[in-house]
């Protein structure tokens, strides 16, 4: 997966507003639409680019109550990980799951309605699955910063 300095332009652009036409993205970054869509188009089959977004305000559709939850597994196997991340996959309270390094095996960012529902949903995904040996559950107070954009390294031309 290689990208060339326009390419590094375009995929700043998108980040910040992925709702541009092929017309405006390609004058921003000096190439005509058509050119500006295949470029596009590769970036999505080779992808650089995952997916195209939109950030839905928890609050604003009924989901208020939001968490990251520490998550460590009894032993560290290949199949209870792929298990696990089947599961953090398949759920729609999960918005975000990472595997990770440290005190715990992975993060997920969860949303809920209420506490109630939060309750209910960690006896049914947490507390049933005896592959999991502790849950440490953080409140978040106040979304600070959301987003998925990377900062993008602009190749050197040789």
């Amino acid at each position: 997966m290689q990208y060339d300095r326009i390419d590094a332009r375009i995929l700043e652009i998108v980040q910040k507003n992925n709702r541009l036409t092929s017309e405006v993205i390609g004058e921003m970054a000096g190439l005509s639409a058509t050119a500006c869509q295949r470029r596009l188009k590769r970036l999505r089959s080779e992808g650089i680019i995952e997916a195209d977004v939109s950030i839905v305000s928890p609050k604003a559709v009924g989901r208020p109550i939001q968490m990251l939850v520490l998550v460590s597994l009894e032993r560290e196997r290949s199949d209870i990980i792929d298990r696990f991340k089947k599961a953090i996959k398949s759920s729609a309270e999960v918005v975000n799951g990472f595997y990770v390094t440290g005190d715990a095996d992975f993060v997920l960012y969860i949303t809920a309605r209420t506490m109630e529902d939060y309750e209910q949903f960690t006896r049914r995904f947490f507390y049933e699955n005896s592959d999991i040996k502790a849950v440490k559950t953080m409140v978040i107070m106040d979304r600070v910063k959301a987003g998925f954009a990377v900062p993008i390294e602009t190749p050197s031309e040789d």
